[in-house]
C-alpha cells in the first residue's frame, strides 16, 4: 500500500488540533486525543511541529491567520479605487469585510471559539497573533483615516477610536445568535445591511468627535 504523503498528515493533525483547541482549550486537550482525531501518531506530531505548543501556535499561524487575510483582502479591494478614501468608505468597508465576507458559518465558528480560548488563557499564540496580524492591521487602518484628520488628533486618540470601530464591528460579527434573540432577525442580506449602515453612522460620529476640542 502506498504510503501517504507527509503534508497529508500535517494538514490532517491541524485540522484535528483546531477543532479540538477551538472546543475545549489548549490545556484541556492532549497531543494523544489529536493524533486519534488525525489517524495519525505521537511521532508526527513530533516529527512535523515538535511539541504541542508549537503544534498549537502552527493552528493560529496556519489556519486563523489566513482567514483574517482574506478578510483584510476584502476590505483594501473595497478600497483600491481611491488614493484617498472618505472615512465613510473606510468605516464601511471594514464592516462589511467583517459583517458580509468570506468566511463560511464553519470557518467563523472555528475562527470565534479558537480566540476566546486563547483571550481566556493567553499563551504565547497571542503574542504572534497581536505582532503579526493585529498590530498591522491597525496600522493599516489607521494610515487610511489619518489624512482625513487634523493633526491635532492624537496618534493614541485615533487609536482608541480604531479600538472602538473594530470592536463595535466585532461584537455585531461575533455576538450574532445573541443580537438575533435580542432583535428577532436572522443574518440575511437585509439585515446585514442595516447593521453595515448602523456602524458606518455610529461610527463617523465617533471619528467626529476626536475633532471637536
Amino acid at each position: 500500500m502506498a504510503q501517504e504523503p507527509a503534508d497529508h498528515t500535517r494538514d490532517r493533525i491541524l485540522d484535528a488540533a483546531e477543532q479540538l483547541f477551538a472546543r475545549r482549550g489548549f490545556a484541556a486537550v492532549s497531543v494523544r486525543e489529536i493524533t486519534a482525531a488525525a489517524r495519525s501518531n505521537l511521532a508526527a506530531v513530533n516529527y512535523h511541529f515538535g511539541n504541542k505548543m508549537n503544534l498549537y501556535v502552527n493552528v493560529f499561524r496556519e489556519r486563523w491567520v489566513p482567514r483574517t487575510r482574506r478578510v483584510r483582502l476584502l476590505l483594501t479591494d473595497r478600497l483600491a479605487g481611491s488614493a484617498v478614501p472618505a472615512i465613510r468608505d473606510i468605516i464601511e468597508a471594514i464592516a462589511r469585510a467583517f459583517l458580509d465576507g468570506p468566511l463560511t458559518a464553519e470557518e467563523r465558528l472555528n475562527h470565534i471559539q479558537l480566540m476566546q480560548r486563547e483571550l481566556a488563557s493567553p499563551t504565547e499564540a497571542l503574542d504572534m497573533i497581536v505582532n503579526e496580524v493585529i498590530r498591522p492591521f491597525h496600522q493599516e487602518l489607521s494610515a487610511l483615516i489619518r489624512p482625513n484628520l487634523p493633526a491635532t488628533v492624537t496618534d493614541e486618540r485615533l487609536r482608541l477610536a480604531l479600538l472602538s470601530i473594530l470592536g463595535m464591528t466585532l461584537y455585531f460579527t461575533l455576538a450574532r445568535p445573541v443580537i438575533s434573540r435580542l432583535t428577532g432577525c436572522e443574518y440575511d442580506d437585509r439585515f446585514k445591511s442595516v447593521l453595515i449602515d448602523h456602524i458606518t453612522a455610529f461610527a463617523i460620529d465617533g471619528i467626529h468627535s476626536l475633532t471637536k476640542d
